[in-house]
């Protein structure tokens, strides 16, 4: 029963957050044979078997039958005779035992502290698929709700609930903002703070203009146009070097109407 609430708890914020299966059992199993070590030792003889969409767990030990004389009798792979006929009458030297450890012979502790653990796998994973997320956008315009305005900084929230940073520097000096506002800017960077990843956005980069002309031209955005160059003094002014490689292409027109 804790090996299905284990296992099923998992599965269900992996499959919400599209993890793929090999990596949720990869997950899975790391979390029982940090168990089975701290109990004996070794995890080199067990085999674990995880069905993530039962919430089934199997966790088999396999040792060699020797000699209750044998000087290897005390290796976490083997089993003395005596103790092996114990388990089946028809046991022989120098066979295989195979033996199924169930998740309450760890202990109540063991599986408190594995559930602690797969928790906190859960909370680090989900700062890594953040973390890698914004990483890949960096460079791009996203849209994020003001929900907290503060001298140094303005935080927003994108459409899953993370939170986003414009700093004081980031802001076009003109911009105003309140709680529940809708706010465009580019994602500057992404950074690690105390283990938790920072997402910061940018109003006053020139890639911002950039991604705005891209959106608004078509011709910048199917790239018959070229930007060359942006100079910028965020919310008073700004230049912008276009260039076309189709004689029939107004640039400047195209961008800025023929008015």
């Amino acid at each position: 029963m804790e090996a299905g609430i284990l296992i099923d708890s998992f599965a269900d914020f992996a499959r919400n957050k599209n993890i793929d299966r090999p990596t949720m059992i990869r997950i899975l199993e790391d979390v029982f044979r940090t168990m089975i070590r701290k109990k004996y030792k070794d995890d080199d003889n067990f085999d674990i078997i995880i069905n993530t969409d039962k919430g089934d767990l199997e966790i088999w030990r396999f040792r060699e039958i020797v000699d209750d004389n044998s000087e290897d009798i005390w290796d976490h792979d083997k089993i003395c005779f005596s103790d092996a006929i114990k388990i089946e009458q028809d046991f022989e030297i120098g066979e295989e035992v195979a033996e199924e450890i169930k998740l309450i012979d760890f202990g109540r502790r063991a599986v408190m502290t594995a559930r602690q653990t797969l928790i906190q796998k859960i909370k680090d994973l989900e700062k890594d698929i953040l973390f890698q997320k914004y990483k890949e956008l960096v460079g791009e315009i996203i849209t994020g709700e003001v929900y907290q305005t503060m001298s140094r900084e303005v935080l927003l929230i994108d459409g899953e609930g993370n939170e986003l940073n414009i700093p004081k520097s980031d802001q076009i000096p003109k911009d105003r903002y309140r709680k529940g506002d809708s706010a465009r800017a580019i994602v500057h960077r992404v950074e690690m703070h105390n283990g938790n990843p920072r997402i910061i956005l940018s109003r006053t980069s020139p890639t911002f203009l950039e991604r705005l002309f891209e959106s608004e031209v078509p011709e910048v955005y199917d790239g018959l146009i070229t930007i060359k160059k942006v100079v910028r003094e965020p919310g008073e002014r700004a230049k912008v070097s276009v260039e076309s490689y189709d004689d029939r292409i107004d640039p400047v027109g195209a961008c800025v109407g023929m008015k």
